[in-house]
């Protein structure tokens, strides 16, 4: 298994997802940290707490999905999984269960649940990612699952490509519809929390950024021919909004 770690400036909390993957019961993995040129002292924690097989490069990249096919490329695992640099894994067992499914489900793609926690306070849940067995004309209803709990069969990526760069915040969508919707790859659901995601990540925050991620999705829609796009749309939207949770 090649775990996929992009990092720019996270000195804060990159040591949380070197020290998941290496506490993980599966012992075959490859962690391959792709750094975009980090000034802040992470490379000094990434030299220090990565796991002895990681493989590490750190060099100005064209955006996080550019970095992330950098990782691809560089990886030698069956199987590849995301984890993000200030996020961890729900459990020491996820990617073990993982290669489970792998194997006993003959699947080219394994998904979960994610939990979004709170920045400065991991006790606080902001809101729940909680997916259900595969269908795929749930994709007709907006629906996708959690990009960063998707574990695919690495001869993907060489069959029908990478991460496109001409979507920007969105290509984990065009590339979820590529190989789940259009090639009807076989994929698998755990009901089970792979990720404890840290809120702030690159496709949240402002009204302009929300703006140009609707944009981008209608033309991922438009460029696979997707009919009633708007609509689609809407109801994308809805499902994130159905995942938060109220706190008094």
């Amino acid at each position: 298994v090649s775990i996929v770690s992009v990092v720019l400036n996270c000195k804060e909390f990159i040591r949380d997802c070197l020290e998941s993957v290496k506490s993980q019961t599966y012992s075959e993995i490859q962690h391959v940290i792709i750094d975009g040129g980090s000034t802040d002292g992470t490379l000094e924690v990434i030299r220090e707490n990565a796991s002895s097989s990681a493989i590490f490069i750190s060099e100005p990249d064209l955006g996080y999905y550019d970095a992330l096919n950098k990782g691809i490329q560089m990886s030698n695992g069956i199987v590849l999984g995301i984890l993000n640099a200030d996020d961890r894994f729900g459990s020491v067992y996820v990617v073990e269960n993982v290669m489970k499914s792998f194997q006993l489900e003959q699947c080219d793609a394994v998904y979960g649940n994610v939990n979004y926690i709170k920045r400065g306070n991991l006790d606080i849940v902001q809101r729940r990612w909680e997916d259900r067995d595969f269908d795929i004309m749930r994709f007709k209803t907006g629906w996708m699952p959690a990009h960063t709990s998707l574990f695919l069969n690495s001869s993907l990526f060489d069959s029908y490509g990478k991460y496109s760069l001409s979507f920007g915040t969105c290509a984990d969508y065009d590339l979820i519809i590529r190989f789940l919707y259009l090639k009807k790859i076989k994929t698998i659901y755990r009901d089970e929390l792979f990720i404890s995601m840290r809120t702030g990540g690159i496709s949240n925050g402002s009204f302009a950024k929300l703006l140009h991620a609707i944009k981008n999705d209608y033309l991922i829609l438009k460029s696979h021919n997707f009919k009633y796009v708007w609509i689609v749309l809407i109801l994308k939207k809805l499902r994130k909004l159905q995942q938060y949770q109220l706190y008094g």
